[in-house]
Order: structure tokens, then C-alpha cells, then sequence
């Protein structure tokens, strides 16, 4: 999930990836442009209970996991909500058409608008609170059928780095041995500046399947001027930290495929778009985007003074090629919804 407090209205938020460093090259001011399936790499979808069935039945050939957002923890620390029918029943067509789901876990609050430390504190905390919801998570896999769980608490303070781990081999212990745990990680610069985050690489990467890498919101209209949504050379800075603690083929690339919009052009009030979105606003505006090729993303400066940069299918091909050249396992994308399609 995203971390930031524009994330905040998320809910139009995009990621998407692309599966190959080749294929066709589209202008994306003209038409969406599609991932290819060439080589791909093992792809995980994050998803809105919400997602449109033909949207899944489009992009099943290139995913290998859907992970179903999810389950927010209990202000208390002490229990998990129920997922809802919406989120259950599109686990379930994932797993109809042969893919691997998982149901996250998040400790966002629609009350700060943001993810809330408080609760992931109480819980990581409290060996307790965590034999607790992670046998109720057991539960939920159990009850609802699914393949296994994604962690992500986000904004942990460093202190409850030893309770993020134990939380994770706590549901490794509840779940069995045929279900998975993965987790996601903001990225860093350094397993230094990984700690100070909440999380202990090395005791992380004992106790799960995969790391979701979450390698975006670089810059952002909440907290930066405008720029890349996640340039290569901080995507690689970050995977590389990542990887001097970390096994490479426990390592997901994760990729956006989203955009933002900074009104007049500066940090402040913005907005989220997805590709599609991002493309239209510049063509209405009589403007032609511009390609970065040292970050892989695009750009559009409109007459009113916004300033927009998107990352699209063509984007994510170079972060495929990125993790390649790494040796990660493969890539997650936030969201599969109004993404650019994955085929």
C-alpha cells in the first residue's frame, strides 16, 4: 500500500507492472499502452476487493498472486476486521482461475487518513496481542480459503522491530505449511535506514516467503515537490540495500503504475490519477508528455501551473529489466484496477 498521507485517497491510486524489458513501445499520450507477457516475470497484483471481474479475467494471464487489500488491525492492537464479501469473492475467482491469493493486513486508519503507528505499536508490542491476531488470521485463511497473508503494517517505530518479526513467524506457525506469509517494506537507502523504518532485515527475511519491496512515492504533493513516483536509480539504491541482507529470490520489485499532480506545481494540495487519467489531463490541455529516459517515467507541465509525472507500462518494462539485473524473484504492483492493462 501506499504510505503517504496522500494515500490517502488511494482509492483511485494505481499500481501495474510490466512483465518484460522488450515489447512495442506506445506513445502514451495517444493510447494505452499494454505490458507484454514475453518472459515474464512472476507478477503479484494488489487488488480492491472491488476489482471488476473482466478486469481480472484481463490481466489473469500475466499475474502469478492476487493479494486482496484487506483487513484493517483493531485500533487496540488486539483483533483484525472481518474481510467483507467483496474481498472473499474475488479471492475466490483468483483462485478459480489458478492464481495464488493472499488476504493483506494493514494498520491504515480512515481517521488519520494515514496508516497509524499507535495500533501497529500495540499489537507488535504485546507477544499476546500477536499469538491473538495471528490465530485469528489462521482463521480467516482457513474460513475464506486463501492461499496465505500479507503484512502490511507500515510506519512502524523502530523500537517494534523484534514484534514485526515475531509477528511474522507467529502467522508462519498458525498457518499451515502450505500457505504463505509475505510482507511489505517501504524502501530505503541503507539495512541501517531499514531499521530505523521498523523492520529487521535479517530476522524479516528468516521468518517470510517474500519481501514486496516497495519501491514508490519517491516524490509525492503531500510531502515533496514534484518528480518521479519512484525513479530507477532510487529504485536500485533501494533493492540493492535490500539485498546485502536479504536474498535476492526473496526480493519482489514493487512498481507503480500511477500518477500525481501537484497544483500550481508545487508541494502541497494534489491529487492521484492513474495512467489513463494522466494522459488524458495532458492531451485536454494541449500538451504532449515528456519521456524521462534517466528515471523511466513521464511529465506534463499544463497551462494552469500542475504539474503531473506518471509511471505506465512502458515505465514498468525498464523496472522488469531493473529486476532482472538484480536477480529478484520478480515484481508486485500497486494496484490492479484502472492500471494500464498487464496483456
Amino acid at each position: 500500500m501506499l504510505r503517504t498521507p496522500i494515500a490517502l485517497a488511494l482509492v483511485t491510486t494505481t499500481l501495474v507492472t510490466a512483465l518484460v524489458a522488450g515489447g512495442p513501445v506506445h506513445d502514451p499520450a495517444l493510447a494505452a499502452p499494454a505490458a507484454t507477457t514475453r518472459a515474464a516475470l512472476p507478477l503479484t497484483g494488489f487488488a480492491y476487493g472491488g476489482l471488476p471481474r473482466a478486469t481480472l479475467r484481463r490481466d489473469a494471464p500475466a499475474l502469478r498472486t492476487v493479494t486482496v487489500d484487506g483487513v484493517a488491525l483493531a485500533a487496540d492492537g488486539r483483533a483484525v476486521a472481518e474481510p467483507d464479501e467483496a474481498m472473499v469473492g474475488l479471492g475466490r475467482s483468483a483462485r478459480a482461475k489458478g492464481l495464488h491469493t493472499e488476504l493483506l493486513v494493514h494498520n491504515f486508519s480512515g481517521r488519520l487518513d494515514d496508516f497509524d503507528p499507535r495500533r501497529a505499536h500495540r499489537l507488535l508490542a504485546d507477544p499476546q496481542a500477536i499469538a491473538r491476531v495471528s490465530a485469528q488470521l489462521a482463521g480467516l485463511v482457513d474460513a475464506g480459503g486463501w492461499d496465505g497473508v500479507n503484512v502490511d503494517l507500515e510506519l512502524v517505530p523502530e523500537d517494534d522491530a523484534p514484534g514485526l518479526v515475531a509477528l511474522c513467524e507467529a502467522l508462519q506457525d498458525a498457518l499451515p505449511a502450505d500457505r504463505t506469509v509475505t510482507i511489505d517494506i517501504s524502501a530505503a537507502a541503507s539495512p541501517r535506514a531499514y531499521r530505523r523504518h521498523g523492520y529487521d532485515l535479517t530476522g524479516i527475511a528468516a521468518a517470510v516467503d517474500r519481501i514486496e519491496l516497495m519501491a514508490y512515492d519517491e516524490h509525492g504533493p503531500g510531502w515533496s515537490e514534484p518528480g518521479a513516483i519512484g525513479g530507477l536509480r532510487w529504485q536500485r539504491e533501494a533493492a540493492v540495500a535490500m539485498r546485502r541482507v536479504v536474498p535476492a529470490d526473496k526480493i519482489d520489485l514493487g512498481t507503480a503504475a500511477y500518477g500525481y499532480a501537484w497544483r500550481d506545481g508545487h508541494q502541497g494540495r494534489g491529487s492521484t490519477l492513474s495512467p489513463a487519467l494522466a494522459r488524458a489531463t495532458a492531451r485536454r490541455a494541449g500538451v504532449r508528455p515528456v519521456w524521462h529516459a534517466g528515471v523511466a517515467e513521464w511529465s506534463a507541465r499544463l497551462p494552469s501551473g500542475t504539474v503531473v509525472w506518471w509511471a505506465d507500462a512502458r515505465s514498468l518494462r525498464h523496472r522488469a529489466a531493473l529486476a532482472r539485473d538484480l536477480g529478484l524473484h520478480g515484481l508486485a504492483l500497486w494496484r490492479l484496477g484502472p492500471a494500464d492493462p498487464l496483456v
